[in-house]
């Protein structure tokens, strides 16, 4: 793994947790340095800090506020 990669990943919380709890990535990127950029994405579909998801819990956010709203209002 080029020594960049491990120093991104080490002061990364969530990139060095996850590749604690996946220890098959450490074979992987030692193997194939060109997944570095399939593991940062699996890591984010794994903690939902992609975009998207971000969006959907701000969406569901305003759901439950709105729910509670219209029930205090009845």
């Amino acid at each position: 793994m080029q020594l960049e990669a491990q120093m991104k990943i080490k002061n990364e919380k969530n990139m060095y947790q996850y590749l604690k709890e996946n220890s098959y990535w450490f074979k992987n990127l030692n193997r194939n340095q060109d997944l570095t950029k399939e593991f940062f994405e699996a890591m984010k579909d794994m903690y939902h800090l992609r975009t998207t998801d971000k969006i959907n819990d701000a969406i569901d956010n305003i759901d439950l506020v709105s729910s509670f709203l219209s029930a205090f209002k009845a």
